[in-house]
Formats: C-alpha cells, sequence, structure tokens
C-alpha cells in the first residue's frame, strides 16, 4: 500500500530546504565595509614621529564618520613602532623607512599610505644664513660634516666665509626612520652619523632652534607649520646644492613654503633619499575587520586630507596598488 504524504510535510520540507541554503549564503564572509555600517571597537597605533601628524588627522576625520571607534596613537620612533607591531602591543605601525627582510621574516605587512622627506636645517640666527641660501650645502660637504667630520667649523663649507665657529651637529638617539633616510642620502645609516643624539623629530627641532651654530635634520611637518605654510620661527632649512656647483640655482630652490617643498617632492627634484614613501604596518595581513575597514578608508577618503596635512598624496595606480594587497 502506497503512504500518502500529508501536503502540509512537503510545504515543510522545501521552507526547511530554502532555510538551510539562506543560512549557508549567510556564513560566507563577512564584507570589509558596507554603507552606512556603524563600527566599534579600539585601533592601536604607535610608531614613527614623521607619520604622527598626519595618522591623527585621519584618525579625527575617520571617528567623524565612525564616532564609536577608539584610536589611541602614541609616537616614539620608527624602531618602536615596528618592535609593538611585531610584539603584538599595537594593531599598526606607523613607519617611516623601507621595511627590511629581517622584519619581513618575522611577519610584517605594510601598505603605503603617503610620502615625505627629511630635511637638513640650521639656526636661523646663523651668521652665514646669506651664503647658506645663496651657495647651498651640498651631499659631500653634508658627509664631511656628519660622518667623518673634516669639516667641523661653518667657515670650512664651501661659500661661507668669515670668522671661525663650530658646527654644532645634533642627530636622533632615538632608532628612527628619519635618522636612517639621512644616513642612506649620505651613504650610510643612522649609526654612522655623528653629532649630540637627540630624542624625536620635536626634540631635534628645539635642539636646532635654541642653538646659533646648530645644524640638524628633520622630516618636513616639523620644519614647517601647517598653518601658515612657512618654516617654523628660529628653524632654517638648508638648500641642497644637487648639481654640485657651488650655487643653489632656481629649479633647486623650493623651500620657502611647505606647498614648494612638496610639490618638488612629488615631481623627485628633491632626491630619494631623503625623500621617502611612509608606511602603517601590521603583523601578518590584517585580520581585526575594525583594522581593514580603517586601512581602507585611509587609502579612499582619508587621502583628501593628506596635501592639506603637509604631506605628498600618491598617484591614484600607486593608491590601487596599495587597496589591492588589502584584498
Amino acid at each position: 500500500m502506497k503512504t500518502k504524504f500529508p501536503v502540509i510535510s512537503v510545504f515543510l520540507f522545501v521552507w526547511l530546504l530554502v532555510m538551510l541554503l539562506l543560512m549557508g549564503c549567510g556564513s560566507a564572509q563577512k564584507p570589509d565595509h558596507t554603507e552606512g555600517e556603524e563600527l566599534q571597537g579600539t585601533i592601536s597605533v604607535s610608531g614613527a614621529f614623521a607619520l604622527y601628524p598626519l595618522t591623527v588627522r585621519w584618525a579625527e576625520e575617520f571617528r567623524k564618520v565612525h564616532p564609536k571607534v577608539r584610536i589611541d596613537i602614541s609616537a616614539g620612533g620608527a624602531g618602536k613602532g615596528m618592535a609593538d607591531v611585531l610584539s603584538g602591543m599595537v594593531d599598526l605601525a606607523m613607519f617611516s623607512r623601507e621595511i627590511t627582510p629581517p622584519e619581513t621574516g618575522k611577519g610584517a605587512w605594510w601598505i603605503a599610505v603617503t610620502r615625505d622627506a627629511v630635511l637638513g636645517t640650521y639656526n636661523a640666527s646663523n651668521p652665514y644664513a646669506e651664503e647658506i641660501r645663496k651657495y647651498g650645502i651640498s651631499e659631500a660637504t653634508l658627509k664631511s660634516i656628519y660622518l667623518d667630520q673634516t669639516i667641523k667649523h661653518w667657515n670650512q663649507i664651501p661659500g661661507i666665509k668669515g670668522e671661525e665657529h663650530p658646527i654644532i651637529v645634533y642627530t636622533r638617539s632615538d632608532a628612527c626612520g628619519a635618522a636612517e633616510i639621512w644616513g642612506q642620502f649620505l651613504g650610510e645609516n643612522q649609526e654612522c652619523l655623528c653629532g649630540i643624539g637627540v630624542f624625536g623629530d620635536p626634540g631635534i627641532a628645539d635642539a636646532v632652534k635654541s642653538d646659533k651654530f646648530g645644524m640638524g635634520f628633520n622630516n618636513v611637518i616639523y620644519a614647517y607649520d601647517i598653518n601658515s605654510r612657512k618654516n617654523y620661527e628660529g628653524l632654517e632649512i638648508i638648500p641642497i646644492d644637487l648639481n654640485n656647483n657651488g650655487l643653489i640655482d632656481p629649479h633647486e630652490n623650493f623651500y620657502e613654503t611647505l606647498d614648494e617643498v612638496s610639490a618638488a617632492i612629488a615631481d623627485q627634484r628633491y632626491p630619494s633619499p631623503p625623500a621617502r614613501d611612509l608606511y602603517l604596518v601590521s603583523k601578518g595581513k590584517p585580520e581585526k575587520h575594525l583594522v581593514k575597514v580603517f586601512l581602507k578608508w585611509i587609502l579612499e577618503d582619508g587621502q583628501q586630507f593628506v596635501a592639506e596635512a603637509g604631506y605628498v598624496k600618491f598617484s591614484d595606480d600607486k593608491i590601487e596598488e596599495q587597496l589591492e594587497k588589502l584584498k
């Protein structure tokens, strides 16, 4: 005898089948970001002074869209940032030099987010300021000041004449991208730089501003005022005699304003190094949803704040390359 199934059982079977299919679809990976998504949680960031002001700006703007997100940011140098992120203490490190193979071997993953440069600096009250602006200082002369110290007095610099005053050389005491990049520009690394060690970008800027015969180097954002777009009071920028002809030619004279320097970095009139990309680093490709959303926002909406904040914006093609790394 044939068994007849009630019609309601057939409907129940179909309904259960549909629900199982829907549940299967729902278990697919959640997209990184949906329009109007309400995010909450904390992102921790540490590292390079070079990227700190822009990262703070990005955090402020991101929180306008996602007010329930907390972003903790601390600057302590690129070396500290890398150590913190590789040890799992923070989600992201701000980094201001190329990532090395040993760092990659420990799990460092990164995206480039903007570009800036390291600039040589001297005190605005230096009695040789006019000559420095006119003749500049060549890479070879900077090597003799920072590396082998065969030039120890201002009047030993080509183009400068006058009384003998010592060059008080300042460098960074913390492991940092700025000193490493300045060292690379001169053909060595941070460990080879001579001078009085000072902690942090603000520290070395203050040291030079307080020393009539001081010489140092700073990331762009610590040499220029973001509001006036002029170099900070008491601090002057060393114009580099790039073609070694003993003069600062018109095409080498781009230090008057922050925007002029940024344009020179962008079109590579200012050399690399000391120009360089800046990075955000994580330990392995980020798995934390909130971190991925933040990084994607930085490469998209966040780019509108880059130039205003005193940095150099990437080309659309380079932005697309970085976005591909997030996929």
